[in-house]
Parts: structure tokens; sequence; C-alpha cells
């Protein structure tokens, strides 16, 4: 057996900048959106799209690009994401119109769901030999996700106020390249395996996730009682149900259905879903209520949320695990979803004439605190609950709970939004209700997820999830 690579540090820099990128680059775009709806004719309804477009392939591509990575070879489908990813980010960039634009961010999506199960694999295989490395790896990888975050935030508004909104797809591209040129001589070869590819299953989670959204943004324009909705839902559960059918009869499915029965992994699961549908709603009503109610540009705009972002990084790093350590994944876990809730019924109170120091920035710290508290626990449990060889299948997991989520709860409170007037652009009240009824909503959803929590969460008797757990 080889030992370790004398390189190995420097590839996690590479490990750690794709987990930077897949996550910055669902925040970079929120103070873009304004700019890209001007120039693109975007719709008030359809702008979530930007941002759905990226979240449905990820989300629904993740479990195939783990299954991928295991017969493929982990370094390949790095290499291949990586690929993939520059390509949708120019599509993206250059787009001149609507469907061009979604074409591209869709195709990032794919990208980013071949280049995120390989990262932690290719990790796992560089540090798996010696137990205090890799403890180190992986908080450096962990912290990779909220700094990408943070980043995404601050960089969207410099690049769009000094640049242009482009930019912030083209950012990656130079990115890309470096990646690609680096991870032959970086990444440790590995093996592939035999085995079949579950093709169906991908294409009917994704699709169905992809009509459950476009049924759910649409309603508001076509009613909700309408031939349209109905039939695009009832088509999403056919196909989500094909699914769950496909994954029962196969012998080797995407995702095993009885890993479910492991105590704790349904519950966290549920958890980070919910938890996914009631952040990503706020953070992307609150880029908009700073444009278009305040008439913030992009810069002030994206500096306006860095506070929140640097607590939630804050709190995700050096806050949740002495508190995991102390009080137990579950308390954490229920605790930090209830701050959630309190901090956007706060933000629900944003006026027409409202200012960024009393709207916007104590609510926006409550709710950053809370997703903090809350998010790596439930990850964490959802990880260690598994059987140790199942990790990856539940890391795989998690991730899928979490931006299905977040694509169903925008979609969900953007329908909201638009039917209590955030359509409206110019009309200050009307938008300010809108935006308002979305936080209502996604301060519900943070309430479900809480009791959802406390109610079938088990306590741990025996070991916590420890810090170096969570950040796996």
């Amino acid at each position: 057996m080889s030992g370790p690579s004398p390189r190995r540090w420097t590839a996690l820099a590479l490990i750690a900048t794709a987990q930077f990128i897949v996550i910055m680059d669902t925040s970079i775009i929120g103070v873009a959106l304004p700019r890209i709806q001007e120039d693109l004719g975007f719709s008030q309804e359809n702008l979530s799209w930007v941002f759905n477009a990226y979240v449905v392939a990820f989300g629904g591509l993740l479990l195939l690009g783990g299954r991928l990575s295991d017969l493929f070879g982990a370094k390949r489908l790095f290499g291949a994401g990586w690929l993939i990813l520059l390509a949708g980010s120019l599509v993206a960039g250059i787009a001149p119109e609507v469907w061009v634009e979604l074409t591209g961010r869709a195709v990032q999506g794919i990208g980013a769901a071949l280049i995120a199960p390989s990262a932690l694999t290719l990790l796992m295989m560089l540090f798996g030999h010696d137990p205090k490395e890799l403890t180190k790896a992986l908080a450096l990888y962990g912290a990779a996700a909220p700094a990408g975050g943070t980043a995404g935030v601050f960089l969207g508004g410099v690049i769009t106020e000094y640049l242009s909104w482009p930019w912030v797809f083209y950012i990656n591209i130079p990115i890309a390249l470096v990646a690609l040129f680096a991870t032959g001589p970086l990444m440790p070869a590995g093996q592939s395996q035999r085995g079949s590819i579950d093709v169906f299953g991908a294409l009917t989670v994704t699709a169905g996730l992809g009509a459950a959204v476009y049924a759910i943004v649409r309603a508001p324009e076509v009613g909700w009682g309408s031939a349209e909705t109905w039939l695009v839902l009832g088509a999403a559960v056919v196909l989500l149900g094909a699914f769950v059918a496909i994954q029962a009869a196969r012998r080797e499915p995407l995702m095993r259905l009885s890993i479910f029965r492991t105590p704790n992994l349904a519950a966290a699961n549920l958890t980070q879903l919910l938890l996914g549908g009631a952040w990503i709603p706020m953070w992307f009503f609150l880029n908009l209520y700073l444009q278009q109610v305040l008439g913030y540009s992009a810069f002030p705009s994206g500096a306006a949320l860095v506070p929140m972002t640097v607590l939630i990084m804050i709190g995700m790093i050096v806050l949740a695990p002495r508190g995991i350590n102390r009080f137990g994944p579950k308390t954490m876990t229920v605790t930090g979803l209830v701050l959630l809730t309190a901090g956007m019924a706060w933000l629900s109170f944003i006026r027409p004439e409202g200012n960024f120091l009393v709207d916007v920035l104590p609510a926006s710290l409550v709710a950053a605190l809370g997703m903090s508290m809350a998010f790596i626990p439930s990850l964490g449990t959802a990880i260690s609950s598994a059987r140790p060889e199942e990790g990856g299948l539940a890391s795989g997991i998690v991730n899928t709970s979490y931006q299905v989520g977040s694509a169903l709860g925008l979609a969900a409170m953007t329908a909201v939004a638009a039917a209590n007037g955030a359509n409206q652009l110019g009309d200050l009240p009307a938008l300010t209700d809108g935006f308002s009824s979305a936080f209502v909503g996604a301060a519900a959803i943070a309430l479900v997820g809480a009791l959802i929590a406390a109610a079938t969460l088990r306590s741990r008797t025996g070991a916590t999830v420890t810090a170096e757990e969570v950040k796996a």
C-alpha cells in the first residue's frame, strides 16, 4: 500500500476550493438578480428560476454524482465536474435571453453535482491514513462552505456594481481552468468499480423536482385551480413516485430506501429539508427588499448582508460544535430553528420607508444565529447516524434534502409573495407586503421544522456528534 501523498495539503486546498465554489454559486447571484431581471426580461415570478435552475440540477443529480464517482473514479468525475461547471458559467454569462440563462445555470448545477461528492471522496483517499490529519482536513473542508456563502454575497455586490452581472458567472472560469490543470498531478487516481448506473432514477427525481417547482412558481400567474397547475403537480407526484419505485426495485439503486430505517437519519434529513425551505426564501427576498424597496445599489446591498453571513460562518465553525458537545445535537437543532423562526418573523415587519439598521440588521442577525445553530447539528446527525460504510450515501442524501427543500421553499414563497403584491414593481407598499408575506411563510416553515425536530430527533445517550463528524 502506497504512503500518504506529499502533495495532499495542496490537494486539500483544491478540494476546499471546490466546496467553496459550489456553495458560492448559490449566493453570488443574489445581489445581481435585479440587474439580470432588467437586462434579460425576467418577470418577478420567474426570477427565482435563476436560483432554482442551479439548485434543482444540483440537488436532483447529487446521488447520481456520488454513484458515478464510485463507478468511474473520483478523480475523473472531479475533473469532469469542473469542465461542465466552466461551460455552464460561460453560457450563463453570455446569455442574451431568459432560456439561455436558465440553461447555463442548470449546466452549472450538473457540474456541481459531480464535483461535490467526488471532492469528499478524494479527501478521504488523501487523509484516511491518519485520523489526526483527517480531522484537520475535514475542519478546513467544512469551513469552506460558509466561507463560500459569505464571499458570494460580498463578491456579488462588488462585481455587479463595478463590473457587470455576467462576471458573477465568469469568475468561475479561471478557477475551473486552474482546477482542471491541477487535478491530474494533485489527486490520487483511485480505482473504478463495476456496477450499473441508475439513469432512470436520476432522471425521474430531477424531472419530478423540476415539475413541482415549475407548478408552484407558475400557479399565481395561471391560477391554483387551473388545469395546468394540477396536471404539472400530478406529473411531479408520478415522477417522484416512480423514483421511489425504481429505488425499491433495483439491486444497485442510487439511494437504498432501507437506510431511512436508521434511527435519526430520516428525522435529520426532514429537518434539513425544512431548514433549506425556510432559509433560502429569506435570503432571496431580503436581497430584493434591499434593492427594490430601500433602493440600494448592488455593492451596498451585498455589503449589507455581510454581517449576517459572517455570523453564520462564526456560528458554524465555533459556536455550533461547542454547543453540540455541551447540550447535544437535538437541543441545538430545535433552539436554532426557534431562533430562525423568530428572526424571520421579525423581518416580516419591514416597512416601505424602512432602513437597514432598524428593519434588516437585528432581525437578520437573529435568523443567521439560528441558521448556524440548527444546520451543523442536524447535518452531523444525518451523517453520523448511518453505518460508517454508508457515510457517503448519507452525505449525499442530506445534501439532496437541503437542496430540494431550498428549491421547493423558494418556489412556494415566490408564489406567496406574488399573490400579495411582490409582482408590482415600483409600488413600494405592495412590494413590501409581498416580501413580508414571504418572510411570514418562511418563518412558518422554520417553526414546523422546530416542532418536527423536537418530536422526532432522538437525544444521544452515548456518544454525541462531534465537531469532526459534523464537518465530515
